[in-house]
Formats: structure tokens, sequence, C-alpha cells
């Protein structure tokens, strides 16, 4: 069973959560919350092992909520669910210690998923890091890949194989006959395998600051 809190400014999202994730006995929802703040309170009462937060709230957003969520003294994981796909949100959030980032416009499934990965240790992302830092890390890390290469699969293996030999990820999906962004994912899933601290392997530098959030207000103090 993992335990699920919700935070979303739109009731009718949160009760549409609600009915997925309860469709699946191994889910169970523990409360929601309307913005940032409640979502703390929330957590901090109910600890729930999974946080799935949106990315623009009212009063706290998503990302300082996330950083707060990562200093508490609970083992709550949190998921980014949102509608924005831009990467420098998406390396933002991950800075501020999201374990997983999920696009509204993904299915069910891959919400199950990232829920599964996120329980078990793993990153989850639907979209995409960005191809520069996902192939410098890559490589950075490969002697520790090489040492995990029994969890890969043998396509995940040949791949690795032809990024630390250099070849460009349209070379890869000429050679495996897939499309770029399917090549760009399941690299970035080998990160997620690799379990790296992206708050301390992404250089500030990497990340442009995102366009100011919309419905961003001054933050309350602790």
């Amino acid at each position: 069973m993992l335990t699920i809190a919700l935070a979303d400014d739109h009731a009718v999202v949160r009760q549409g959560l609600r009915l997925l994730l309860e469709s699946d006995p191994e889910f169970v929802v523990v409360g929601e919350a309307a913005n940032g703040v409640e979502a703390l309170k929330l957590v901090k009462r109910e600890k729930p092992d999974v946080l799935i937060a949106d990315l623009m709230m009212p009063v706290l957003d998503g990302l300082e909520t996330t950083r707060r969520v990562s200093r508490m003294k609970v083992n709550t994981r949190v998921v980014i669910l949102t509608m924005l796909s831009d990467e420098a949100y998406l390396l933002d959030a991950l800075r501020s210690g999201a374990s997983g980032y999920v696009a509204k416009e993904s299915c069910g499934n891959d919400l199950f998923q990232a829920l599964r990965d996120v329980r078990g240790g793993r990153r989850h992302l639907s979209v995409p890091l960005p191809k520069s830092f996902t192939r410098s890390q890559l490589q950075k890390y490969q002697s520790v890949l090489l040492k995990l290469s029994d969890r890969f699969t043998p396509r995940q293996r040949k791949m690795l194989e032809l990024v630390f030999e250099g070849a460009s990820n349209r070379d890869i999906g000429a050679r495996f006959k897939i499309s770029l962004r399917s090549v760009e994912s399941d690299l970035a899933k080998l990160l997620g395998i690799l379990g790296l601290n992206i708050r301390q392997d992404i250089p500030p530098q990497a990340v442009k600051r995102p366009r100011k959030l919309s419905q961003r207000t001054k933050l309350i103090e602790r």
C-alpha cells in the first residue's frame, strides 16, 4: 500500500486524481490540499509516502513546497504533476528535491508507474532531461553504470556503449530504428536507475530560471 497526498488548487483536478488513484487498491489517498501551505500541513500531519503536487499553486508554489518538504523530517517524496514541459521547470523541480515529474497530458499508467518508481527509490520523468545534461552525466558516471549493467536490458546496454563511443542520439535512433524522442527518453531513464542526487549533480549555471509562475505570490514566511 502506498499512501498519497494531493496538492492542486483546482478541486476538480484533485477529485479526478483521487478517483483515478483509488481505482487501484495499491494506492490510498490520505488527504488533499488546495495550496502549498496546506500541503505542508498535510504532509506534517499524515506523513504520506508521496505528495503529488501541482507546479503552479497560489500562496506557495510547487517548487517551494518541494524544497520545504525535502527539509522536513519525513520520508515523503514529491512527484510534480504539471502541464509545463519546459526543461527549465523540470531541472528546477529536480534541484528542489522532486523525485518525479509527470506531465498532466500523460496517461494514468504513467502516473501509476511514477509512483511505483518513486517508492522504489528511482526517479521518474515523463519529460526528458536536456540532451546535453543527460549525455554528460552518463559519461561522467561511466564506471558506475558499467557496474550496474546487469540491471539494464540488452538495448540499454548497447545504447550506453554507443554513448560512451561518442555516437549522437540521432545515430543511436537510426541504429535501433526508433525516434529521437524515444532515444532521449531511454537515456534519461538510465539516469533514474542510476539514482543520481540531481540537486548536487546539476550545476546551478545549467538551470536557466524559468519564466515566473503566473500564480506565484509572495511566499509565506515559515
